[in-house]
């Protein structure tokens, strides 16, 4: 179920982790949802996946009366990042 309605304000921000997948791609995971696993041909996919997953996973919780995950902290103060790194022979 693709979303079309504008977002009007950020109520909540949870931290992804995405996977670079061997064959291409992304593989998206949220901590805060651990049903939550989504995937993009390229980030920017990927990213769009994550954030319709995170909104249809709030709307689950709140229909179904469960807690909603707190939100994380401001990305502003939060930054994670995978950096590759090659380690030269010996």
């Amino acid at each position: 179920m693709k979303r079309t309605e504008p977002i009007g304000a950020l109520q909540a921000q949870y931290l992804c982790t995405f996977r670079p997948e061997p064959e291409g791609g992304y593989t998206v995971r949220c901590e805060a949802f651990p049903e939550l696993i989504t995937n993009g041909r390229t980030l920017e996919e990927a990213r769009a996946a994550a954030r319709e997953a995170l909104e249809l996973c709030l709307e689950v919780y709140r229909d179904e009366g469960r807690p909603i995950p707190e939100s994380d902290a401001d990305p502003r103060t939060l930054i994670k990042e995978v950096v590759a790194a090659k380690l030269a022979p010996a």
